[in-house]
């Protein structure tokens, strides 16, 4: 459901159903919204629209706040999940050399 030719692509944060998120993708989808949906990340194992995102072949990333101690760590890791959906070609291109 990604625009090929999106100008923007998009990491959405989600804590539940992505009801937010499903609106964002069909808003692509017709041509409303200029952008793609590079991934998906949620802090709750149980977030119904990680499955959601998942089934339209939208990369997902879970970071669970409940296994960080301090909030900088959770927000860390929250920043790489996202820079790792953002950039992947830049991980791809690290990892090469």
């Amino acid at each position: 459901m990604q625009t090929p030719a999106a100008s923007a692509k998009l990491v959405v944060l989600i804590s539940g159903r992505g009801s937010n998120l499903r609106s964002l993708v069909q808003a692509a989808a017709d041509g409303r919204l200029d952008c793609g949906i590079a991934g998906v990340v949620s802090n709750r194992p149980d977030a119904s629209g990680l499955a959601w995102a998942a089934g339209q072949g939208i990369a997902t990333r879970l970071v669970d706040h409940r296994a960080y101690a301090e909030r900088a760590a959770f927000d860390q890791a929250l920043a790489n999940a996202v820079q790792d959906l953002a950039d992947p070609a830049q991980d791809l291109a690290e990892a090469v050399q």
